[in-house]
């Protein structure tokens, strides 16, 4: 299952400078993603959290910067629970726009981290993909 990417391209009427921030900086990813421990490190890992309901934190997501190219291109390995801690790759390309920001999410190596489980765990993300860029829209209006 090689083809098993997902592709997202949303706009805003924001900078990419802007944008940029707001899928690097802990406080700005907590609006919209989850709560990181610390602002986005190139060469560095990371881990987005969850708050329990008995105060203990949980990773929710997790991987390793591997690329920063402020304010064009960010990448960074990405995994949750039901992978097992196989890692996929997350690509965010960030282009001017007719004033704006066209900001584009290329989710790969789904297929070969999940086998069996591929198509469930494809359209979990795809549609939580979905969820979290509307609440970008959200943050960044």
């Amino acid at each position: 299952m090689t083809d098993a990417i997902i592709n997202k391209s949303v706009f805003f009427a924001a900078s990419r400078e802007t944008v940029w921030a707001y899928l690097t900086e802990k406080d700005k990813l907590a609006e919209w993603f989850h709560p990181a421990e610390s602002d986005l490190v190139e060469n560095q890992d990371y881990a987005l959290i969850r708050k329990q309901d008995d105060g203990s934190v949980k990773k929710q997501c997790w991987g390793t910067v591997l690329e920063m190219d402020k304010p064009s291109r960010l990448v960074y390995t990405f995994t949750i629970k039901p992978l097992g801690g196989a890692m996929t790759t997350v690509t965010w390309t960030l282009k001017e726009a007719h004033g704006g920001t066209k900001l584009s999410l290329e989710h790969e190596g789904i297929g070969a981290a999940a086998g069996e489980a591929a198509m469930n765990l494809l359209m979990v993300l795809d549609v939580g993909w979905d969820k979290h860029l509307a609440s970008l829209r959200s943050s960044i209006a």
